[in-house]
């Protein structure tokens, strides 16, 4: 009875309140348009000219951070003669204030290291030549003990990864918000040359499987394009010769509650015929890495 009642009085209170609502906003509208003076641009000006000086502090600090920043560029290099004074072209015309390049050849066989000797030495700060093939995490680790600068950025040598990318990749790290950024193929709205549907699919299966082991909500566990604060890849042992790196810093960063972005990318795939090289192999070893570093993370 007592609850009836006092839904009665609510609902009276309710539509009491609407009947009063039009009158109220009339009123309103009335007192606005007779008593209150529009503010004049004179009087608008201290606050608008506040927000530009304090917009362009802002865009100067962040300028300031960005010159101070050095980004190592790394690019593992494996018999890619038909792209690499491409790629190094690209990365040497990349929107950088500061940028060191560093080439790792992992043993060409095929004309490569002869361009790098006699046309690529000149434009790039460093050479290092592996005199065995060791892979493409090998070729990372040397690449990453040798850099100098503040962030070290990967970039693979065969143009399926864009360096007009660049900006997009570092704005995570130049803000401060990130220790790492992944270049994800499956975000954003760039170009995409469209390959291999079961790539996909294995690519998607390696991201879930790793997604479950890390708790992180990654699209792109197997991307090659990923930046880091030097510090912290530095300090990482990294363990993987080939393309099992990828799920491996992926867990070793996660072990280390480590800040992940990832940002949309354009990407450029290539055929077999074109020169790719990672096989059905690689997708059983990433596989195996997925489970063998994140087994340790819980172990320890």
């Amino acid at each position: 009875m007592t609850t009836s009642f006092s839904r009665g009085i609510s609902s009276c209170r309710f539509f009491r309140l609407c009947w009063r609502a039009p009158v109220i906003l009339i009123t309103c509208a009335g007192i606005l348009t007779r008593d209150v003076e529009p503010i004049s641009q004179a009087q608008l000006f201290p606050f608008t000219s506040e927000i530009a000086f304090s917009t362009r502090c802002l865009a100067r600090r962040n300028a300031v951070f960005v010159a101070k920043m050095k980004v190592s560029i790394v690019i593992p290099c494996y018999n890619e003669k038909n792209t690499i004074e491409k790629v190094v072209e690209a990365v040497r015309n990349a929107p950088l204030n500061s940028k060191e390049i560093i080439v790792v050849d992992d043993c060409s066989q095929d004309g490569t290291q002869t361009l790098l000797r006699e046309k690529i030495s000149a434009v790039v700060d460093q050479i290092i030549y592996h005199p065995v093939n060791r892979g493409k995490g090998a070729a990372l680790r040397s690449g990453f003990a040798a850099a100098t600068g503040d962030v070290i950025l990967v970039q693979d040598a065969d143009l399926e990864y864009s360096p007009e990318d660049y900006p997009v990749l570092l704005q995570p790290l130049e803000s401060g918000k990130a220790d790492a950024v992944l270049g994800s193929r499956f975000l954003g709205g760039r170009p995409h040359r469209v390959l291999f549907f079961w790539h996909m699919v294995g690519n998607k299966f390696l991201t879930l499987l790793s997604n479950m082991f890390t708790n992180l909500n990654l699209t792109d566990v197997e991307t090659g394009y990923k930046a880091f604060k030097a510090s912290l890849i530095k300090s990482i042992e990294l363990e993987e010769d080939r393309f099992g790196f990828e799920p491996e810093i992926i867990a070793k960063l996660a072990q280390r509650g480590c800040r992940v972005y990832e940002v949309g990318i354009s990407y450029s795939g290539r055929t077999y015929k074109e020169g790719k090289k990672i096989n059905w192999k690689d997708g059983i070893r990433a596989v195996y890495a997925i489970v063998k570093y994140n087994v340790q993370r819980y172990q320890k």
